[in-house]
């Protein structure tokens, strides 16, 4: 089986990891109180880690700098929806009620969906499932087998818990430009015990709304197509709800953000000027245990050769800024892949 290189490698644990070592897309860090231990969750695979399935490994680390890993935390089973040879995407992990819960998108591209797919591509079961676990570092065992939590005629992926004001639980998603040309963000509420939606999709806002031209305009296409990825909801000091989300901008991964106006989940949204532009997205916002807000997303967008990058932010009441990049723990010589 493949391995890109030590720090790749699960049949291989190992300590001093850097993130310039690390192949990672989708970055998702949790900042353990308990042990006070970050784990960074990120998607594994047959082509990079020695795995013969897809599912999402974990590193975990004291200080940001030095990580030790990589574990399997999940695999994709067989006997379910989706195909475990198909990919395991954009993995993140929430506490709720005591427990640890994994979001991540599979897919089945055997199972097509009725209609044209934009840009080539063909539309098939896509979509985020939700997993449990009583620990950061797994086991994690799926709620729903037998479909994703957003209805399967729907092409989505990207689902991120939100906890609205009344202490609903909601899954904020994207749904696939290519499915829709114009990607859009949009939510369903969970049932509380986040075993299924116990609602119908509500649209946040369409792709097409950044405020600039994001689209990419095929002259042979009769719709122009907008990507929305990598939402992530937020509070700020001063109550105001806010979310990050990933497009492009002449075919290069952008990180910005979007408010919402009302302070709710409903919006509606506005979308604020990008954070993070060189080919850098789908991040997300901690804590650390000094109590300092960090953003991590991933630069460059293709793989193997995306890494994490790390930014100290600012909550300004009103919004998160970027404040610095911080070099000091996402630098460094980048480990050759084994050959």
């Amino acid at each position: 089986m493949n391995v890109y290189n030590a720090a790749s490698d699960v049949a291989n644990l190992g300590s001093g990891h850097k993130l310039a070592d690390i192949p990672a897309h989708d970055p998702f860090v949790v900042a353990d109180g308990a042990t006070q231990t970050y784990y960074l969750y990120t998607g594994g695979s047959p082509r990079l880690n020695g795995m013969d399935r897809y599912g999402v490994l974990a590193y975990k680390s004291q200080d940001l700098l030095n990580w030790e890993g990589p574990y399997v935390v999940f695999t994709i089973p067989d006997g379910i929806w989706a195909n475990p040879q198909h990919g395991a995407w954009a993995p993140e992990v929430h506490t709720y009620n005591g427990r640890y819960y994994l979001f991540v998108t599979l897919h089945n591209n055997d199972r097509k969906l009725e209609g044209e797919g934009h840009g080539g591509y063909r539309l098939h079961w896509r979509g985020t499932v939700i997993a449990v676990s009583d620990s950061p570092e797994g086991p994690f065992e799926l709620v729903k087998q037998e479909a994703p939590i957003v209805p399967a005629h729907l092409m989505t992926l990207d689902g991120s818990l939100h906890i609205d004001e009344e202490g609903s639980p909601w899954m904020v998603y994207c749904h696939e430009w290519v499915q829709t040309a114009d990607g859009t963000v949009a939510a369903i509420r969970l049932k509380a015990d986040l075993t299924d939606s116990d609602s119908e999709p509500i649209h946040l806002f369409s792709g097409s709304e950044a405020p600039w031209d994001n689209g990419n305009h095929p002259q042979d296409e009769a719709k122009s197509m907008y990507v929305t990825d990598g939402c992530q909801v937020y509070r700020t000091s001063g109550n105001r709800l806010i979310m990050l989300w990933s497009t492009y901008e002449k075919g290069s991964y952008v990180q910005t953000i979007a408010r919402s106006t009302t302070g709710k989940l409903e919006g509606p949204w506005e979308q604020l000027e990008p954070l993070v532009f060189d080919d850098s997205g789908h991040g997300m916002l901690f804590q650390t245990f000094q109590g300092d807000w960090m953003m991590i997303l991933h630069s460059p967008f293709r793989m193997p050769e995306s890494r994490c990058k790390l930014y100290e932010m600012t909550d300004t009441g009103n919004s998160f800024i970027v404040k610095s990049a911080r070099t000091d723990l996402d630098s460094g010589q980048i480990e050759n892949a084994i050959e």
